[in-house]
Formats: structure tokens, C-alpha cells, sequence
């Protein structure tokens, strides 16, 4: 797991080391372990590295091919590169190193872009052919790991991480407005966009080339298939499948040349992921964060599962840790994590961050439960809310008014007002119906839309989790590995028939929209439904009543601090006048949907940290409305990075 980095210059001017240093010293916490660059004319490229597979230097990067034609700057692991070591051995290469580096290199230079779907893993890469003076980006088929890039006249630059492509004098800090209102519709960007202007997010399973005179072809390479086989299986021979496909994923998984660890949240999920390799790795270390619900009420109560947890890790004989978050606690790491984090993405990530921070602190390497849920169906009533018996059309229409997380269409006139002018055009539905495209078909049955719903969330959804997931583990030098995403895992599991995820895709469908809503009113109170072939797997790991348990994200109880204990915090960031995020949005718009959660009337937890998160944003980052102020940012970037580098 390393970070990487570099530049081609379309202007003919000779790269810059000084440049090329700067932007890996940007990334330093992703690769603490080494640091390499190579220059090539008008291209650079360099590697942070974070060492986990062959610690020696054999496998320092950038890394080259024997006949020096091909260099190979390199993020992640692949847990089949012994295979393909063996197939390309066979077909004449010789290799220095042992670890996976030097496989993807010449499974490359062999194969080209079709080695991309032979790799089991996760990664993001950088290959110069300095034959064709042609550059190629690529990224792993669920986009765990981030490749960000900016292209203008001068200069084609990219990077793990946005902050790696602003020692480039060309690139900025400017606020993408029209991605600022793809954000608080989704809170997540569905397209390549990213909160800054002219950057950009290589989408997931994409491969990026460019050649010198600056022509550039993205193309995809792999996408999601929810489709039930032709000869479906009885549960029985699934659940028999997935065993054994589930414990091979993790197995593979388990290949380090360090330490590793697990997070053990309390669910069934990361349970399992921790059961198998406890059996592996006595005493292996396992990470819980849990919550003060001091002062939390409602369905927040339940948001602690450090209980849980400890059951678990008795269970399994692990060296465990963990730590409870309190309120303040988000308060005081908020402008750390919005550095490390960039770009806002799903969810409340200040768990997260501390999971990693806990984590980081004892392991190199740690397992996590992600993907599960977006695979085999774990959040049902999304789903559900969205079971048709007619047109795809509408189905769409359905789905995105249940998407828009943070600000409804009808709303955003008034809350986007001081930008509305210039980024009324942008409409999220199109954004919205253009991740469907290939899901529409002429006649759907009610499990059909599930699985339409299904690839929309794990291209959108899973895809921001996992951005989230990389930035705060790789904030604290750890690499997270998610064996739910392994390719033969996902493969299995997207082919599996929908009632065998869903019980009750039958009995929605058949509702009519009012009686729906009631339903749901019912139905999404408790539930035990979603995941229903895994959660009998999941028996053969963990306790039969966690398997069974209710679904529980990883979540602080936000709305009831946010009205409580961090009320001043809120108050004093988006009642200030002088706030930064009022030179894009309405202040009295947006202070009364706060006001609406503050006073009880609508759960708005999500739409207030995603505020919060702006306002922190503008300020680390320095960031102007409508400027050029590349110079700002590089004035104080020195001071933040010593401020907020862990």
C-alpha cells in the first residue's frame, strides 16, 4: 500500500524534480517506509511506500522493466500475483523481487490493458511506456483505491490524493459549483467530479490513457452484473458456495510479509472476516470503536456495539482494543480529517478516522467488513421503496426523490441562491439516470428493480465508502483490505437470485403508494430482513442471535448531539455570519433547515455534517469562490501540512 504520483507535461517544458518531490512529500503518511522518483524528459513519476509485501529493496518503486521500456508506479495489493507469477515465468520473465509490484509490472508489459482483469485485488497505477511517450491510469474494478487528476494546456497531473496535484502551479483550489450542488443533492458524487474545480476522480474498473500530445481515451473495463443465473441454485448448494468462497476470500487476504489486524465492530460481517482469520493468526489483534449514549435517544441508543464486540473477540481469542468516541471528540479532529479526507463523500467519517487512528497505532494491515451490505442486499428498505410493477421510467423518478440525501430538488433555488445563476443547469436527475443507463431493459420484474438498485448503490454508494475508508486508513500509514470484494466473491453474490437476499420483494410490490408508505412505516421500525443466504453462512462463525440481529451501521449519535452536547459547536460554525460556505449558499435558506433538526422536527444529522464538513473545508483548504488562488493555498499548505500530518 504506498501513494503515487507524477505529471506529463504537454508543454514540452522539461519535468521538474523539485515538483515531483513536492507532490510525494504531500502524500508522505500514505508511504512512510521509502520514497522513489524517476524523470523521463517531460514526464515524472514517483511512489511513497508503505512497505507490507517484500520489505526489501528489491521491490522499491518506480520500478522498471528489464529493457527499461515500462515504469510502474504502484498502489495496493494483488492476492493472486503468485499465480500470475507462475504464468509468467512460464512465458519467459524473471523476477528479482517476491512481492506483487513486480508481477503487475510485467503481467503489464505482457498482457497490456488486459491484465487489469486477471488482477484479484485492489489497486491504482501509474505505467509510463517510454516507447510510445504514452501514460496509463488505471484503477481496480470497485474503485478501493483513488486515482485523482487534472488536465489542463500545460500539464497532465495526477495522484492518490488531490493534494498531491497542487505543487503543480497550474492547479487550484477553486470550489466546483456545480459539483458542490451534486454533493448536498447525493452527499457523494456520482460522476468524476470532485469539490474542486479541473480535478477529477478516475472512475472505478477505468482505464485512462495519454499520449504526449495530449489525447486522452478513458474507458471501462469491468462493471457490476446483478443478474440471477440461468440455473439457480437451492439454498442449500448457496450457502455451501458462499462458505467456501467467503473463506477463500479472507484466505487470500491474510498474504502480508507484516502484522495483521481486524476491525470487529460487532456485526456479523467484520465477525466472520475475524473468525477465519483468528484461525490463521492466534491472538490476532482486533479494533472496536463504540459510543457515549449518554445523552443519545431514540434508535441512537442502540448505536453501541462494543458489547457485542467483546462477546466476539472472547469467541475468538483476539488481543483486542478499542476506544469510545464522545461528542467533543468530533469536534477537535475535524480539520485533521477534512485534510486528509479532501473531498466530502457518504456518511459521517469521524469514526472512521479514529477506528484507523486506533488501529494504526499496533498494525500495518487491518480487515474490514466493507461490502458486504451492498452486495447481498443490507439495507432493505432502500430497496424496497422502489419495487415496481411498471415502467423503469418511474422507477428511476422513485429511487432519486429517496436519493436525494441532502437537498431536495425543490429546495435548492433558495439554498444554492448566490450560485443558482450560473449552476441552475445542473440536473442531479440526469446524473442520477445516467448510472442506470445500462440497468434499462423493456419489461422488469419487482426483483429486476432490486438488482437495479442494487448496481446503483454499489457504484455510487459503496464507491464513496470505500474513497472514505482509504483516505482515513492511509491518514495513519494502514492499509485496509476488504476480502468482500474479492472478484470470485462478488461474482457469486451478484448472481444469486433476489429472495435469497430479500424476503419481502413479493408483498411490496404488490402495495399501492399509500399503503406503501404505511407499510414502511411498519417494516422500517425493525427488521431482520436483507442478506438472508449470508446471514445463515454466518452461522457456521459467529453467534446465531448476531447473524440474525438487526441491521447496524457505523454511525455516532449525531442528531442527538448536534442538538445537545455539540449544539455551541453547530451554532457557532453555521450561525456565524461571516461563515464561508454563505458565499455559495442561502444563510437564512440553510439556517432553517438547521433549525428544523435542532428544534426536533426533522432529522437533518446528515445535511448539518455535511455543512460542518464544507465550512472546515474551505478553511484548511483556503478556498475562495471564483478565484485563482493557487498562491494562497501554497502560502499556507506548509503550515496545515505540519498541523495536520499525523
Amino acid at each position: 500500500m504506498c501513494g503515487i504520483a507524477g505529471f506529463l507535461n504537454l508543454d514540452c517544458a522539461p519535468a521538474s524534480p523539485l515538483i515531483l518531490k513536492a507532490m510525494t512529500d504531500a502524500i508522505r503518511h500514505r508511504g512512510p517506509d521509502g520514497e522513489g522518483h524517476f524523470i523521463d524528459g517531460v514526464f515524472g513519476i514517483g511512489h511513497r511506500r508503505l512497505a507490507i509485501i517484500d520489505l526489501s529493496p528489491a521491490a522499491h518503486q518506480p520500478m522498471l522493466t528489464p529493457d527499461g521500456r515500462y515504469v510502474l508506479s504502484y498502489n495496493g495489493e494483488i492476492y493472486n500475483f503468485r499465480e500470475l507469477r507462475i504464468e509468467l515465468e512460464a512465458r519467459g520473465h524473471q523476477f528479482r523481487s517476491t512481492g506483487d509490484s513486480e508481477v503487475v509490472l510485467c503481467a503489464l508489459a505482457e498482457w497490456g490493458e488486459e491484465a487489469l482483469l486477471r488482477f484479484n485485488g485492489m489497486f491504482a497505477l501509474a505505467l509510463w511506456d517510454r516507447k510510445a511517450q504514452a501514460l496509463l491510469l488505471a484503477r481496480d474494478r470497485y474503485g478501493i483505491k483513488p486515482v485523482y487528476y487534472s488536465h489542463s494546456d500545460s500539464v497532465f497531473a495526477f495522484g492518490s490524493e488531490i493534494k498531491a496535484l497542487l505543487p503543480q502551479p497550474t492547479i487550484g483550489v477553486d470550489i466546483d459549483q456545480e459539483g458542490l450542488v451534486e454533493y448536498l443533492t447525493f452527499q457523494n458524487f456520482f460522476t468524476e467530479r470532485t469539490i474542486f474545480a479541473g480535478v477529477k476522480l478516475l472512475p472505478a474498473a477505468s482505464v485512462l490513457r495519454i499520449e504526449r500530445g495530449g489525447k486522452v481515451r478513458i474507458s471501462r473495463y469491468w462493471d457490476y452484473h446483478f443478474r440471477e443465473r440461468p440455473n439457480l441454485l437451492t439454498e442449500g448448494d448457496a450457502v455451501a458456495e458462499l462458505d467456501h468462497l467467503f473463506r477463500q476470500a479472507v484466505n487470500r487476504q491474510l498474504i502480508s510479509d507484516v502484522e495483521i489486524g481486524a476491525y470487529l465492530s460487532g456485526g456479523m460481517d467484520s465477525g466472520a472476516i475475524t473468525a477465519i482469520a483468528s484461525s490463521h493468526h492466534p491472538y490476532i489483534k482486533s479494533f472496536t470503536c463504540g459510543f457515549d449514549l449518554s445523552s443519545a435517544s431514540g434508535i441512537e441508543l442502540s448505536f453501541d456495539e462494543r458489547a457485542a464486540a467483546e462477546r466476539m473477540s472472547y469467541k475468538f481469542k483476539t488481543e483486542h482494543y478499542e476506544m469510545v468516541l464522545k461528542s467533543g471528540d468530533m469536534e477537535r479532529v475535524m480539520q485533521k480529517l477534512v485534510w486528509h479526507l479532501e473531498e466530502p463523500r457518504v456518511g459521517q467519517c469521524y469514526p472512521i478516522f479514529y477506528a484507523a487512528k486506533l488501529a494504526g497505532k499496533f498494525v500495518k494491515v487491518v480487515l474490514s467488513g466493507t461490502g458486504g451490505d451492498e452486495i447481498f442486499a443490507g439495507y432493505p428498505w432502500r430497496y424496497y421503496r422502489a419495487v415496481r410493477n411498471d415502467d423503469f421510467e418511474h422507477y428511476v423518478t422513485q429511487y432519486y426523490d429517496f436519493w436525494q440525501r441532502l437537498i431536495s430538488d425543490d429546495r435548492k433555488p433558495d439554498i444554492f441562491r448566490p450560485i443558482w445563476p450560473r449552476a441552475s443547469h445542473v440536473s442531479t436527475l440526469d446524473i442520477f439516470r445516467n448510472v442506470l443507463a445500462s440497468q434499462r431493459q423493456e419489461s422488469l420484474r419487482p426483483e429486476d428493480y432490486v438488482n437495479c438498485s442494487l448496481y446503483l448503490e454499489a457504484r455510487t454508494f459503496l464507491h464513496g465508502l470505500l474513497v472514505v475508508e482509504d483516505k482515513m486508513s492511509m491518514a495513519h500509514s494502514l492499509e485496509t483490505r476488504v476480502p468482500f470484494l474479492d472478484n470470485d466473491l462478488v461474482d457469486f453474490a451478484t448472481s444469486l437470485a433476489v429472495n435469497q437476499k430479500l424476503g419481502k420483494v413479493a408483498e411490496f410490490a404488490q402495495l399501492n403508494e399509500s399503503d406503501i408508505s404505511k407499510k414502511r412505516q411498519q417494516y422500517f421500525r425493525r427488521f431482520r430482513d436483507g442478506k438472508i443466504v449470508l446471514r445463515k453462512m454466518m452461522k457456521n462463525y459467529v453467534p446465531s442471535d448476531i447473524a440474525d440481529g438487526e441491521k447496524q451501521g457505523f454511525s455516532g449519535p449525531d442528531g442527538s448531539w448536534f442538538k445537545g452536547d455539540s449544539i455551541d459547536y453547530v451554532r457557532r460554525l453555521l450561525d456565524n455570519r461571516s461563515a464561508r460556505i454563505y458565499d455559495f449558499l442561502d444563510r437564512k435558506a440553510v439556517q432553517a433547515l438547521v433549525a428544523e433538526h435542532l428544534q426536533g422536527i426533522s432529522n437533518r444529522r446528515l445535511l448539518i455534517w455535511s455543512l460542518i464538513y464544507l465550512e472546515n473545508l474551505l478553511e484548511v483548504f483556503n478556498c475562495q469562490p471564483n478565484s485563482n488562488n493557487h498562491a494562497a493555498w501554497t502560502r499556507s499548505s506548509s503550515k496545515s501540512h505540519q498541523t495536520f500530518v499525523t
